[in-house]
């Protein structure tokens, strides 16, 4: 009997809100030619058995989806609601044709009343010439901080703070995708432990009033002893192979396109 295929967590952007390289910079960063100092705004892709689920939806999600070659999404889960996390969701239109269904949408309630306002034409009556086709097939799936099942594996959100904004990161097998953070409260350590991956939030190396620095982040992975960590939601001040270089072996920055295999139980 031939092995199920193996399954993973695709790191679709590692940027900041405002990618890399950023508008109207020239810095040596900006101007790289290494493809890993290329940041799309930041979301993933997660393999599950039953089908394909997004975190977040980011400004260059049908770019993101053409280039790993990802030709279907049944779902989409949200850390939080801002722009930069939100603003790829009408790419999700064609899986809608596509499925011939409605797409779910797994959040808490300020993320789904800032979609309702954001996409307000795909929730209200259809203007008298839409065709088919030209409106969003969506509904909401309200979520909290307890495991659900979605596709067949089961996700945890692990409540976290973006400033003073409670988000939520998401751990799907033994690896963790915690982006936007700056905190973990105390109750959220138990979840993240025992994990193969963690990837977490690591902005720059100075201190950001709502993002972990690389120094702040080395200090989760020196408590949670991840086998490997990878650092996301990256600015145009940390150079791929020079931050990397100076890095723990078992850390890296992360970057467009990687792949985290998720292992085998669901």
């Amino acid at each position: 009997m031939a092995d199920p295929p193996s399954r993973h967590m695709v790191l679709l952007g590692t940027g900041t809100s405002v990618g890399v390289p950023m508008i109207g910079c020239h810095c040596d960063v900006c101007d790289s030619d290494d493809p890993k100092n290329h940041r799309g705004r930041c979301g993933v892709a997660v393999e599950a058995p039953d089908g394909t689920f997004l975190i977040d939806t980011p400004p260059e999600l049908r770019l993101q989806l053409v280039r790993e070659r990802i030709d279907l999404v049944h779902a989409a889960v949200f850390t939080h609601n801002h722009a930069d996390h939100i603003f790829g969701l009408d790419d999700l239109r064609i899986f809608g044709q596509y499925l011939d269904d409605s797409i779910p949408l797994y959040c808490e309630e300020p993320v789904e009343n800032q979609i309702r306002r954001a996409y307000h034409y795909a929730f209200g009556a259809p203007p008298a010439n839409n065709h088919r086709g030209a409106t969003p097939r969506l509904h909401f799936e309200r979520i909290s901080a307890e495991p659900f099942s979605l596709l067949g594996t089961t996700v945890t959100p692990i409540r976290l703070h973006h400033g003073r904004l409670p988000i939520l990161g998401f751990r799907v097998n033994d690896v963790a995708y915690c982006t936007d953070v700056s905190e973990i409260p105390d109750e959220s350590w138990d979840a993240l432990q025992g994990l193969d991956v963690l990837v977490i939030d690591a902005l720059r190396d100075r201190p950001h009033p709502t993002h972990f620095s690389v120094q702040q982040s080395l200090a989760v992975v020196e408590k949670l002893r991840p086998r490997r960590a990878y650092f996301t939601h990256i600015s145009h001040h940390l150079d791929h192979a020079a931050t990397s270089a100076e890095l723990p072996e078992n850390v890296e920055l992360a970057w467009d396109g990687l792949r985290i295999p998720l292992g085998m139980s669901t």
